[in-house]
């Protein structure tokens, strides 16, 4: 069954997300595909993560499709705190691109940058397009990216995805499904990070809200 996929990285709990149809919430992530964030240049071994060796701590290298890209526009903070919640947090959605491109279940940057609970859901997110047997192409933007710390210490960390220009792909029929250019294409990601002994902010909870911005 070649379901549109959303593009959509957050039903965490049981409902997730398809293209045109929802967008979950919970301690979790979503639904649909959007490839890994960053651009990607040179097939599943292109484009590795930016952030490898950040603050001193061996993260896992990210590649991304040739077929797709992603930007991160403005993500920056003059905060090193707060920059390096909008570094992990972008790392935990290129992962789970990166699986997706890569049908990888267990894939060991998801569990890096994710908490068990959102591991779980990223699984059954990525398990969507692996029995579908749907890759992941084109273009999604991230954008207008908020982070903090709240008083209990956890990282706060909004931001938006326009997945209009992204499509999922069969790859054995090679039948390509567009997002619709709809405002519901357009995502916003609410999420929490707490930081692990290893100094890396994992991504606990993910709640995505479908046409939650405008662009």
């Amino acid at each position: 069954m070649n379901r549109p996929a959303r593009l959509a990285a957050a039903v965490l709990t049981a409902s997730m997300a398809v293209l045109t149809t929802a967008c979950g919430s919970g301690g979790g992530e979503s639904s649909d595909p959007i490839k890994g964030a960053g651009s990607g240049d040179g097939n599943t071994s292109a484009s590795p993560s930016a952030s490898a060796s950040q603050g001193g701590v061996k993260r896992p290298e990210i590649t991304l499709s040739k077929e797709f890209q992603a930007d991160f526009e403005s993500w920056t903070n003059s905060d090193p705190k707060l920059q390096a919640i909008l570094n992990d947090g972008r790392e935990q959605l290129r992962a789970k691109y990166a699986a997706v491109i890569n049908s990888d279940l267990d894939s060991e940057a998801v569990a890096f940058y994710s908490s068990e609970a959102t591991q779980v859901s990223a699984r059954k997110w990525i398990k969507q397009f692996v029995e579908d047997d749907n890759d992941i192409i084109g273009r999604v933007t991230a954008f207008n990216a908020k982070a903090l710390i709240s008083d209990s210490g956890s990282g706060v960390l909004f931001y938006c995805v326009d997945e209009r220009q992204a499509s999922t792909k069969n790859r054995k029929s090679g039948k390509v499904v567009k997002t619709p250019d709809k405002p519901e294409s357009v995502l916003q990601y609410r999420t929490r990070l707490d930081k692990s002994s290893q100094g890396v902010w994992k991504t606990t909870s993910v709640t995505v809200v479908a046409g939650g911005c405008s662009r």
